[in-house]
């Protein structure tokens, strides 16, 4: 009996695409060129493999998409393939391809400007894209802003929504995250009227990130699930992991460090570490910042927040004084430091018994008292003839800020943006 071969998913989206392709209600709104014809339906194949976090298809159709334009008619199609394509390769860190692209984006500003008859809302918001691409938030600002503007004056909607959505972003980039939230929440508005549900759940990414670095960590969770639940029943997983990351990383910082772990790990096994190597780079940090058990005192400073492993999360937000003088002992532990040291490293003062002896004295009781568990001998911080010492026997773990996120992101751009 002959074997029925059962035709993969690739097989039958092409076969549905070129059959659009034929159809003449399709046809009527296409150019008549069959090889144009062809690139709209290499675009939409493309398009279905970027959803599914499938990257070596998308790119490969994306370039036949590309391949198959003309110019000046086909200018803003050309944005969107270059700026999908400077996402795949900001993704897999390959840094040559992104900048090639991004300055053939540059270069195709340039040209359109020539060509069009007037600027429009959909130029502004491509000239902000290539803003920022370079790294010029300022001026991606005033594009933005403007594109929203000329959209709303021409009553395009969905660029309404997704200039928004760029402006949220860019606050987010200049670390403006009231503005970011300001915006998010225009968006939400007039996505309950559009019904995009893969940039709604971009927009709930976005806002779980916003509420993070605010500090609101328990907030943002519910974010982060909203995202997660708009992506999978639009059936896209490229931004999967990243939810699992984020959401991951607020856990972290409210002390949740085994839930944290395990949200990683999900986002660690069911990466394709060809095309995500940004993505695994970035859980990898988070995973060696948090998944030693045998850490007594976990110390972030950039958060002022401590997690110690009988007492849980510990917040040193309005104790400055204290923190300092943690980090200071925590750093170098079994080194012990004088009332003299204190006085001149913590209050930056000359040592003054009458002023500095009682203030020595009450904070390190103060400090002694949120971060020692009651009930058994003190183990942090010790006294001894020379001064005060952090007990060189703890194993105490100092958050690292994100060397990866610290670092110029290629095109400064996110998978999540939409395109």
């Amino acid at each position: 009996m002959d074997t029925i071969q059962t035709p993969s998913v690739e097989t039958l989206m092409t076969k549905a695409v070129v059959d659009l392709a034929k159809d003449d209600r399709f046809l009527a709104h296409l150019p008549t060129e069959s090889s144009r014809i062809e690139g709209q339906g290499h675009y939409r194949l493309a398009k279905i493999f970027y959803d599914k976090a499938d990257f070596e298809k998308a790119e490969e159709h994306f370039l036949m998409a590309l391949a198959r334009t003309e110019l000046p008619q086909d200018a803003f199609a050309i944005f969107k393939i270059y700026g999908f394509l400077i996402r795949i390769y900001s993704e897999s860190l390959n840094e040559k391809e992104a900048m090639k692209y991004i300055q053939l984006s540059s270069e195709l500003l340039d040209q359109t400007v020539a060509a069009l008859p007037s600027l429009n809302a959909e130029y502004f918001y491509n000239a902000a894209v290539v803003n920022t691409y370079k790294g010029e938030f300022q001026e991606a600002h005033k594009n933005f802003n403007q594109a929203y503007r000329k959209a709303q004056t021409e009553n395009e909607p969905e660029l309404m929504a997704k200039s928004l959505y760029a402006m949220a972003t860019n606050a987010y980039q200049m670390k403006n995250f009231q503005d970011t939230i300001t915006h998010l929440n225009q968006l939400n508005e007039l996505l309950n009227i559009l019904k995009k549900g893969y940039l709604k759940g971009s927009m709930h990414l976005l806002w779980g990130n916003a509420l993070r670095e605010l500090g609101d960590y328990s907030s943002s969770l519910p974010q982060y699930d909203l995202a997660m639940k708009l992506l999978h029943s639009k059936r896209c997983w490229n931004m999967h992991n990243y939810v699992l990351l984020n959401k991951g990383i607020s856990l972290k910082k409210m002390g949740e460090f085994s839930k944290a772990l395990m949200l990683f790990g999900l986002a660690q096994n069911s990466l394709d570490d060809e095309y995500f190597k940004r993505l695994e780079q970035l859980i990898m940090m988070e995973v060696e910042d948090v998944n030693d058990s045998s850490v007594d005192l976990y110390l972030d400073r950039h958060n002022r927040v401590i997690h110690e492993k009988s007492l849980g999360v510990i917040d040193f937000k309005h104790r400055f004084v204290l923190l300092e003088i943690l980090f200071l002992l925590a750093q170098t532990p079994g080194t012990y430091y004088n009332k003299e040291d204190l006085a001149k490293m913590i209050w930056k003062d000359e040592y003054n018994p009458l002023i500095h002896d009682k203030l020595i004295y009450t904070s390190i009781s103060r400090l002694r008292k949120l971060i020692e568990p009651k009930g058994i001998k003190r183990q942090y911080i010790l006294r001894g003839k020379d001064g005060y010492t952090f007990n060189p026997r703890v194993n105490a773990r100092f958050h690292k800020e994100n060397e990866v996120v610290k670092q110029k992101n290629i095109a400064n751009i996110e998978i999540s943006s939409p395109v």
